[in-house]
């Protein structure tokens, strides 16, 4: 979902940003410190949010700024897409989260579906690689791309709550629970349906 000043925000926070980690001449990095303040004002002003907690939040990192990664598991059984139940919304999802330092996406998935379902699973193949503004997301101050990756499961049982999750469930393709949309919609996941039906079907991009 592109909102235009959510866009501009953040063109201008990822700009200050560099110039504050590459810039030497004095005078050039007062006017990065300068243009993260207004991106930050403009946050906070938008999304009437505190001006501490978007700083916190959106303007406190350090060198050059890329894209936050979020990995998904596609697991299927019997035709049937796994899904967590989320604390944060109550809402349900594909197992996942951010990447961690240290793992391979791979890695993420697994760890993911057995920390939030309680499933072993195995990787088999990415399905997709979405940027999530291109997609029917809530508006997000990160600028974030989405792997999903086909899962087999091979071992374990439903956990019934986790730290981030309150149960785990398989669901087919028309009896699709309220989604979380901050994390996945319902096109994404029928597009999951269809890749991992399809063997042969070319990752998905953007």
């Amino acid at each position: 979902m592109n909102i235009p000043w959510l866009d501009w925000a953040k063109e201008i926070q990822a700009i200050s940003q560099a110039g504050l980690t590459y810039g030497e001449n004095g005078y050039d990095l007062e006017r990065y410190e300068a243009l993260r303040k207004i991106s930050v004002e403009m946050m906070s002003y938008f999304s009437e949010t505190p001006i501490d907690k978007v700083t916190a939040l959106f303007a406190s990192d350090t060198g050059y700024q890329t894209p936050k990664v979020d990995i998904r598991a596609v697991v299927l059984r019997e035709n049937k897409l796994l899904l967590v139940k989320e604390r944060a919304d109550g809402a349900w999802a594909l197992p996942g989260g951010w990447a961690d330092i240290g793992l391979t996406p791979s890695e993420v998935a697994v760890k993911e579906t057995r920390e939030e379902a309680g499933y072993d699973v195995k990787p088999v193949r990415l399905l997709a690689v979405f940027d999530k503004k291109r997609h029917a997301h809530p508006p997000s101050a990160n600028h974030v791309y989405k792997m999903f990756i086909l899962c087999e499961l091979v071992g374990g049982e439903a956990l019934e709550a986790g730290l981030e999750t309150t149960g785990a469930q398989f669901f087919g393709e028309g009896e699709l629970p309220p989604l979380s949309v901050e994390r996945n919609t319902v096109e994404q996941l029928l597009r999951m349906f269809e890749l991992a039906r399809n063997h042969t079907a070319q990752t998905l991009l953007d």
